[in-house]
C-alpha cells in the first residue's frame, strides 16, 4: 500500500482528498505538489474510514491547532478526558493529542479516539516509560512495540524524540542551561541513554522506525526535545544543535515515502521568535512547522494561554504551521474541560490573526473580518455572534448588561457607530 505522499509524486489524489483541498481553499494539483514535496503533511492513518475529518498542515493551508488531553499519574478521569476532546474540537481544535500516563493507557487511548473525528496523535514513549517500571531498564523492542501498537490502534500522528543523539546530549551537557530539559518525552529518552550508554534507539533505528510508520502511513512529529523552557534558555547552542538534526532526519523521511512535520520551541522573547522559525524552516527545508507557544513570557502564570497565543501569532507571522494550544493551567495542574475551552480559543484567536496574513489563506481570513465589520455597522448582533470565533461567549457577554437601544451597553445612546450613521444618513 502506498502513502499519500508516495501517491502524490504520481499525481494521484485519493477521493478524501478532494475535500481538504476544498476546505483549504486550493487547487487539488497545487496541494498534491505540496504533499509531494513534503512542504504540507495530512496526518491520517490507513485505518482512517469516511467519517475521518482530514486536516493539511503547511504551506497555503489554514493555520491548525492541537488541542493535548490526557490523564497524569495523579488524576486519572477517562470520562472527563472524553469530554475535554468534545469540548475542543467543538472550539475548533484541528487535531487532538493523547499524553496520557496515568490509569490504563490503552483503553483510554481508545475510548479518546472514539469520540475524535480529527487527526489523532500520541507520544509513544509515554506509555512505553509508564509500562516498564523503571524508564532506564526498556529494552530497545520496547522503544517499537508501543509505536506499532498505537498505529495499529489508528493514530495519525506520534511524536517522536529522534533528533536526541549523543553529539546533541553532548551539546547539552556543555550548556549551561537554567531548567535543562522540559520535554518529558526528551528527559525519559536522555535518561536512558546516559544510564545505558547508548545511542537513542529511535535516531540509531531510524530507518526501521519509518518502516513501521509508513505501513499504516503515520506522519511523524520529530519531537523537539531540547526547546527552552524558559526565556534564560532560549536560542541556546543545544536547540539549534538540535534543529540541524532534525533536518537531516526530514530528509530521510521524505527519502521513504513518510510524512514529517517538525516541533520548535518552547518559551523565546518577542524579538528571538523570527530566528527561531526561520532557522528551523530553512534547515528542514520547509517542512510543516508545529510550535508549542511560544511562551513570550515565564511570570504569566494561569494566563500562559495567553502568553502563548502572543508568541503564536508572532510565529505564525515567520513561517509556523501548526499551534499546540496552551491552557491557563500550564505549570500550575493538569487542565479541566474549562481550561480546555480557553486554550483552543486563544490559539484559534491566534491562528485567525496569522491567516489574515499568510499566503493562500490571507483573502478568506480577511473575508470573515470585513463581514464582521459589515455587521457591526449595521449593529446586527446575530451576524456578529456569528462570526465570533466564541459565539457563546459573545452573546452571554452581550446579554448580561443588554442595552436599552438597539447598540451594546459600553455606550447605549452614544454609540459612536449610529451617531454617526444617523448624521450622515
Amino acid at each position: 500500500m502506498e502513502t499519500l505522499m508516495e501517491y502524490a509524486r504520481r499525481g494521484v489524489a485519493p477521493d478524501w482528498l478532494k475535500e481538504v483541498a476544498e476546505y483549504e481553499g486550493i487547487e487539488l494539483p497545487k496541494l498534491l505538489m505540496l504533499i509531494a514535496k513534503g512542504e504540507v503533511v495530512i496526518p491520517r492513518n490507513l485505518l482512517r474510514d469516511d467519517e475521518f475529518s482530514a486536516r493539511a498542515i503547511g504551506k497555503l493551508t489554514s493555520t491548525k491547532i492541537n488541542a493535548n488531553i490526557g490523564t497524569s499519574a495523579d488524576y486519572v478521569n477517562v470520562e472527563e478526558e472524553m469530554q475535554k476532546a468534545i469540548i475542543a474540537q467543538k472550539c475548533g481544535a484541528d487535531a487532538i493529542m493523547d499524553l496520557s500516563s496515568g490509569g490504563d493507557i490503552d483503553a483510554i487511548r481508545r475510548r479518546i479516539m472514539d469520540v475524535v473525528n480529527v487527526p489523532f496523535g500520541t507520544v509513544p514513549i509515554y506509555q512505553a516509560a509508564r509500562d516498564c517500571r523503571n524508564v532506564v531498564d526498556m529494552d530497545v523492542d520496547d522503544f517499537f512495540n508501543v509505536v506499532e501498537k498505537h498505529a495499529k490502534d489508528g493514530v495519525d500522528f506520534m511524536t517522536i524524540h529522534a533528533g536526541v543523539n549523543k553529539v546533541s546530549v553532548e551539546r547539552l551537557m556543555r550548556s549551561k542551561r537554567l531548567l535543562g530539559v522540559v520535554s518529558r518525552g526528551g528527559a525519559i529518552t536522555i535518561g536512558w541513554m546516559m544510564h545505558n550508554e547508548r545511542e537513542n534507539p529511535y535516531y540509531e533505528n531510524f530507518d526501521y522506525l519509518l518502516e513501521m510508520l509508513k505501513e499504516y502511513d503515520v506522519t511523524i512529529s520529530l519531537g523537539d526535545a531540547f526547546r527552552p523552557g524558559c526565556i534564560a534558555d532560549a536560542s541556546d547552542r543545544a536547540k539549534f544543535t538540535e534543529f540541524i538534526v532534525l533536518g537531516e532526519l526530514v530528509e530521510k523521511c521524505r527519502e521513504a515515502g513518510v510524512q514529517a512535520m517538525v516541533e520548535g520551541p518552547g518559551h523565546v522573547p518577542l524579538d528571538e521568535i523570527e530566528t527561531s522559525v526561520k532557522a528551523m524552516k530553512y534547515v528542514t527545508k520547509n517542512a510543516p512547522l508545529y510550535l508549542l507557544g511560544p511562551l513570550v513570557t515565564d511570570v504569566a502564570a494561569g494566563y500562559d494561554h495567553i502568553a502563548a497565543a502572543i508568541g503564536a501569532a508572532i510565529a505564525g507571522m515567520y513561517g509556523a504551521d501548526f499551534i499546540c494550544y496552551v491552557t491557563p493551567s500550564e505549570h500550575l495542574a493538569l487542565p479541566n474541560v474549562e481550561d480546555v475551552k480557553e486554550g483552543v480559543i486563544a490559539a484559534k484567536i491566534a491562528a485567525h490573526a496569522i491567516d489574515l496574513i499568510k499566503e493562500g489563506q490571507k483573502e478568506r481570513a480577511r473575508r470573515r473580518d470585513y463581514e464582521m465589520s459589515v455587521a457591526r455597522k449595521n449593529l446586527d448582533w446575530e451576524k456578529q455572534f456569528q462570526l465570533s470565533i466564541d459565539p457563546e461567549k459573545a452573546r452571554k457577554v452581550w446579554m448580561r448588561r443588554k442595552s436599552s437601544s438597539d447598540a451594546c451597553s459600553m455606550c447605549g445612546d452614544l454609540c459612536a457607530i449610529r451617531l454617526v450613521k444617523e448624521a450622515l444618513e
